[in-house]
Formats: C-alpha cells, structure tokens, sequence
C-alpha cells in the first residue's frame, strides 16, 4: 500500500480564495473590510519571517493588515497598553500576539487581555471554555486546518477512532476537543502513555502533535489509517553537503517517519506542504468569521468548525 498524500499546500490555496470571494463581498455589499493586528516582541528570526508571510498573505486575500513591532525590551505593561488599544480599534477584527513572548513578559496574561472575540488564534481561557464545552468559539488555527483536512478526506468522521498524540494547549487538546465535536472516539496520548505503539495501532485517524522528530514508524499505524503530522523539526542532513562554515545543512522533518508510516497509512500529510500552509490558512478565515460575528452577519460556510 502506498499512502495518499494529503496535499495541505494547495487545500490551503483553496481556504485562501474562500477567504478573498468573503471578504469581496464584505467590502461590496456591507462596505466592511476585516482587518489583522500581528504584534511581534523582539527579533526572533523564525518569528519575523512568520509575521512577514502572515502580512503578505492578509493583504493578498484583501484585508487590512496592522503590524506592530516591539522591541525585545518592551514593558508588560507597554504591551497590555497596545492589546488595549486594539481591543477598541473598530477596524481591527483579530488580534494574534506572536509567541514565544521575551521572558519578562507573562504570555498567559497577555494572550488573555485579547478581547476574546478577536482572538483568532483561540488561545483565550474563554474561547478554550467555549470550545471545550462544545459553544461556539475561535478554533486554534493548526487544530481547525487538520480538520479541515479531514473532513475533506473522510467526509464525515462520526464514529471514527482517533488518536492524538501530544496534549499541548496549542494542539492536542483543542485537536481532541474538535474530533469529539464530530463524534469520533477520542484518546490523548503523551510521553507517559502505556505501550504508546499500541494505543496508536488502534486508530482510524493519527494526529502526531509531539515536537519528536520522526519519533512515529509505520509499524505503530493501522493499515489504512489516515496520519496528520503536526510536526515540524530541523534535522542535520549530511547527504546534503556541507554550509559554508562546515557545518552538515539541515532539512525538515515531521514527527512521523514519513517513508515507513506511508507504506502502510491510507493517507498522510507530508512536512512540509501538509499542515504548515493550513495554519495561516485558518488564521485568514478565524479573521473573516470574527468581522462576521462582530457585525451580526453571516459566518463563511467551510471555514469555521
């Protein structure tokens, strides 16, 4: 057997024209245009480059995209102070804060300053409580794509078995919390899980959400069964030759090994072009739901939970 690939670069291609034709319509019949608020504290590489292709692809879909750049030394009470402003900003519909936060500053307290209805990440104790208790919510971004996924794979996964691998509050929770919403039969599997490899064997859908590359082989999936990897890691790549100050150059890897898991999986998502592209995806639809909550109209159809 040899594995469906889960194409998440062009679904997520898709989820972007689905955004663009909303928002054109927002702006033709409503005169309204959503608009994305990215606050990034300091100068992670890995972080700027996510902000600037969050930017590029809000004003591509036709939004309003406000950036804020701090420096790595700016107050908690400086950046509370911005959260504020934006709160009360009518032309902003969604905020997102981009982690990780400098150390000085309490992430948990800023996150949770967001007014929860712009809150397009999902990360809110509010929009976690709504979630959980099946109410309608923001839906974490990389948790709604793999459903997305999913649902455009299976159709209906009422009374499929589900495995999650990890219980981040980022992914694995909010993910099992989504699969149990379409009634699958959930279990969370972590680090201290008994017999991991056979947990995971049992299931019709494996969602690996670990940070361990390649840590999932093909011989712990059920024959036929769908892989979501969530994962991804940077690992020395040797065959590919050398940098130029001799270190071995990298590549990307996910947290299930792809070559062995599609051998016997029905389907997998590979990194990268699987989950990765969907997660912006999400966060472009998070910001049109929230400016159609915000204005008492109608919710995109296929792009919420």
């Amino acid at each position: 057997m040899t594995a469906l690939r889960i194409d998440g670069k062009a679904f997520a291609a898709n989820v972007r024209t689905q955004v663009a034709e909303h928002v054109t319509r927002l702006k033709a019949d409503h005169d309204i245009t959503p608009g994305l608020a990215v606050v990034l504290v300091g100068e992670d590489p890995a972080s700027q480059v996510y902000v600037r292709s969050k930017g590029k692809q809000t004003v591509e879909v036709g939004m309003k995209s406000f950036e804020h750049k701090l420096d790595r030394d700016t107050t908690e009470a400086d950046l509370l102070a911005l959260i504020d402003r934006l709160n009360n900003d009518p032309a902003v519909h969604g905020i997102l804060i981009q982690l990780p936060l400098p150390s000085h500053i309490d992430s948990d307290l800023v996150i949770n300053a967001i007014d929860p209805a712009k809150d397009v990440d999902g990360f809110h104790i509010s929009n976690v409580g709504l979630l959980g208790t099946g109410q309608k919510s923001m839906v974490p971004c990389t948790p709604l794509g793999c459903l997305m996924l999913l649902r455009d794979h299976f159709g209906s996964l009422s009374g499929k078995s589900a495995v999650v691998i990890g219980r981040s509050n980022i992914v694995g929770k909010p993910m099992a919390q989504l699969l149990l919403g379409d009634s699958c039969t959930v279990t969370i599997a972590h680090s201290r899980t008994a017999d991991l490899p056979a947990v995971v064997r049992q299931a019709d859908i494996v969602v690996a959400a670990v940070g361990r590359p390649e840590m999932v082989t093909g011989d712990w999936i059920k024959p036929g069964a769908v892989v979501v990897d969530v994962g991804i890691n940077r690992i020395e790549a040797p065959e590919k030759g050398l940098t130029e100050d001799g270190k071995a150059k990298t590549r990307l890897v996910g947290d299930c090994d792809y070559a062995s898991c599609a051998e016997v999986a029905g389907a997998i998502t590979p990194v990268p072009g699987g989950v990765g592209p969907m997660t912006i995806a999400c966060l472009l639809a998070n910001t049109v739901t929230a400016c159609c909550r915000a204005n008492g109209l109608a919710e995109p159809q296929g792009l919420t939970a």
